[in-house]
């Protein structure tokens, strides 16, 4: 791991893209998925946080980031005009938690676990190999990804951070 520069934060339902030895940062990953993708040749890399799997539910999407569908092929697209290229990228995933257990089965449930498919589907249609993942479990997460390595640092209450 090396020396960070900067760390950029990422909040719920947003992105971002660092280069050079800067890392880049979420926290409250509980259901919602951090999905880090970087060129393994430049060394760029960026973090989006998406809160839900399917913005075709929502008639008005205000905002790309916070679906799987429409968040993840926008960071794709950010990264391609920085020079990044497809062929090149590879990502990594965490969060997908089940956060709360219910009496009633409804849409609500399983949400984190949508999120994990919805995320793992717009990975193989942009053909972006998923390199590892840290989802699912009842725990939020908080996580720290550094393009220049490729490694994910996964961290949770009362966990041992882990890096994948």
């Amino acid at each position: 791991m090396a020396d960070a520069v900067n760390c950029v934060k990422v909040g719920i339902a947003d992105m971002n893209i660092v280069k050079d030895s800067d890392t880049i940062t979420t926290i409250g990953l509980g259901s919602c998925v951090g999905i880090a993708i970087r060129d393994t040749v430049l060394r760029i890399g960026g973090l989006v946080h998406i809160m839900l799997p399917d913005s075709t539910a929502v008639s008005s999407n205000q905002n790309i980031a916070k679906f799987a569908d429409t968040g993840i092929p926008e960071l794709v697209s950010r990264m391609e005009k920085m020079g990044c290229k497809k062929s090149r990228m590879e990502a990594k995933i965490a969060g997908g938690a089940q956060m709360f257990a219910f009496q009633n089965k409804t849409e609500l449930l399983g949400i984190g676990q949508r999120n994990v498919e919805a995320s793992k589907t717009a990975l193989k249609k942009m053909g972006i190999p998923l390199k590892a993942e840290d989802c699912g479990e009842n725990y939020g997460r908080t996580v720290v990804y550094y393009p220049q390595t490729g490694d994910y640092e996964i961290k949770a209450v009362g966990k041992t951070p882990k890096m994948i």
